[in-house]
Parts: structure tokens; sequence; C-alpha cells
């Protein structure tokens, strides 16, 4: 019995091309968003977390995004300042500081996503129902694998930190 070397029958490099080329146009969408609102593009993504997630501490975004603790507390800060976030002290555990997105915001981001959203409406009416449940499926799960992925080049980061400790990653 021989084993196929390429399981996706001869579309896996086609795959990964497309989400390499959907990856770069995806980052460079957004860094044109983040311009528009001033920000950087880790700070609007951050931002989208929240949004997705509703809020979080900052533990729980930096689970989320896969960025340290620092990274996040950066993040924060600078979305503070825009105006984008408010920390606030969390009702069962004063200790605590709960990151909340200011709602009151949310009209200038999506009017900056109107255009896309028609374009994206257009191009998934020329799919099935059906293709479009594989196609959510596969996205969703893509996050999915993007996220352990993310989350096990942090570990790395980590551990070979943890081996030469006065070296940043």
């Amino acid at each position: 019995m021989s084993r196929n070397p390429d399981p996706c029958g001869g579309k896996l490099e086609p795959i990964q091309l497309a989400g390499r080329r959907l990856s770069c146009e995806t980052i460079m969408f957004h860094q044109s968003i983040a311009d528009r609102l001033g920000l950087n593009v880790t700070d609007h993504k951050c931002l989208d977390f929240l949004l997705l997630h509703g809020p979080r501490t900052a533990g729980e975004l930096s689970q989320l995004t896969a960025l340290t603790t620092g990274a996040i507390t950066a993040v924060v800060d600078r979305l503070e300042k825009a105006g984008f976030v408010r920390r606030e002290a969390d009702p069962k555990d004063r200790r605590r500081v709960i990151v909340s997105p200011i709602m009151e915001r949310l009209g200038q981001i999506g009017a900056l996503f109107g255009d896309l959203s028609l374009r994206i409406q257009e191009l998934a009416s020329q799919y099935t129902a059906a293709e479009l449940e594989v196609i959510i499926d596969f996205m969703n799960r893509s996050c999915d694998v993007l996220h352990a992925a993310a989350l096990h080049l942090r570990s790395e980061a980590d551990s070979e930190l943890k081996r030469k400790p006065n070296q940043t990653v």
C-alpha cells in the first residue's frame, strides 16, 4: 500500500499559495484601516479581538492573540490613549482590570469596511449555500490552525528566552 505524499489530491500547494496571498492581502487591507484610524495593525486587530470576544483582561487578550503580556499592556495603553478602549475594574475581583472597547467609536471603524462588505457580499453570492458552508468551515478551521501555530511559536520563543535569559526573542 503506497502513501499519497499529497493527501489533498494535488491541491495542497495551490491551497498554500492561495492562503499566503490571502494573508498578504488581508494584512495590507488591515494596515490601510489601521492607518485611517491612527493605529498600527496589531493594535487594530487586538481591538477586533475585543469586538469578537467581548471585554477581556490583559492576560486573556494575551492568550487570544498569542502576544506576550508585556506587548498587550503596550497595545492597551495605545488603544486607551487613542480612545478605542477603557480599563475598568472587574466587578468580581477589584484587583483585575477588564479592557472594554468603547462602543461609540465603532461607527468610525464600521464605515471603513463598507466597500469591503459590499465586495464580499457580491463574491459570496456567486457560490451555492453548500459551497459557502464548506468555505466557512475551512476558514474557521484555518483560524484554529493559525492560533495553535502562533501559540506554538510563542512557546518556542519563551523556551529560547529561558535558555538565553540575556537575549530578547
